[in-house]
């Protein structure tokens, strides 16, 4: 595995394989790096000539206040995991490699960011959408793997990547969970034991509702009530519950066509969030 912490040296690395023909995969992570990250690298792996990792602590899409100091950094063990899933090349840069004194412009997707997380971390898309552009500029993927946990930011992604004819298929993986359906999250390493038992109810909530839709419930009301019951039973305090069309990320009253059920709740400091995707 080839690590490299520079724009320059990525750039030369890469443009030799696109000369040899080689097919360029990319996973964009922030480090801390779990199961769920190693099954995006290993469908990268296995889907293209040429695996790309970049482990980068945003700071643009942390609002004040929120945990950009303490984000959970684990470099060994990170470079462990991405040599093990067979990751070929770690493109490891530092904040003045991607935000150069001066830089001063912003990628926005305006409709799509406004809601769920959006309404709730102002600017934090404007900060992803940045950083993501910023990499598939420098890395020239011909694939880009995102994980489904984080549904807003794959729908606000592939906006940007359409609106802009960015040159990239954008590839959507399924949530990697625990044995009791947790979301694997980097941020799970801030529950204490009892927030972690606890943090399974909201996969147990999200699938009592499909099976509550599956079974002719279409009142988006009546699903919201039924998730909050299920959350307040435990420590759990909520921070959104909304059901929304999967293309625009609007709140709906009746489920309909494809869309979605997606939920944030913090148990003690840890903001989780999770969905489901449905089609009615």
């Amino acid at each position: 595995m080839k690590t490299v912490s520079t724009v320059r040296a990525l750039r030369r690395h890469l443009e030799h394989c696109r000369q040899n023909n080689q097919t360029i995969g990319f996973v964009p992570t922030m480090g801390a790096l779990h199961d769920g990250h190693a099954r995006l690298l290993t469908r990268c792996r296995r889907e293209n000539d040429v695996s790309v990792l970049s482990i980068f602590v945003n700071p643009t899409q942390f609002g004040p206040g929120e945990d950009y100091r303490s984000y959970p950094r684990d470099t060994a063990r990170d470079r462990i995991l991405a040599e093990q899933c067979g990751c070929d090349v770690l493109f490891y840069p530092s904040v003045e490699t991607m935000y150069p004194p001066g830089a001063q412009t912003t990628v926005s997707v305006s409709q799509l960011s406004r809601g769920l997380c959006g309404s709730r971390r102002p600017g934090h898309f404007d900060g992803v959408a940045t950083i993501v552009t910023k990499l598939l500029n420098i890395v020239q993927p011909y694939r880009l793997y995102l994980g489904q946990k984080d549904l807003q930011q794959t729908v606000v992604l592939r906006r940007m990547i359409q609106d802009l004819n960015l040159p990239v298929r954008c590839v959507i993986v399924p949530t990697v969970r625990e044995s009791d359906g947790l979301a694997m999250s980097s941020r799970n390493a801030y529950l204490s034991p009892k927030q972690r038992r606890e943090a399974a109810i909201l996969h147990q909530a999200l699938r009592t509702a499909k099976q509550h839709i599956s079974d002719g419930e279409r009142s988006c009301a009546r699903i919201r009530s039924l998730i909050r019951r299920m959350i307040t039973s435990t420590s759990g305090r909520i921070d959104y519950i909304e059901c929304v069309s999967l293309s625009t990320l609007q709140p709906l009253k009746v489920f309909d066509g494809q869309c979605a059920i997606a939920l944030a709740v913090y148990f003690g400091r840890a903001r989780l969030i999770d969905n489901i995707i449905l089609q009615i």
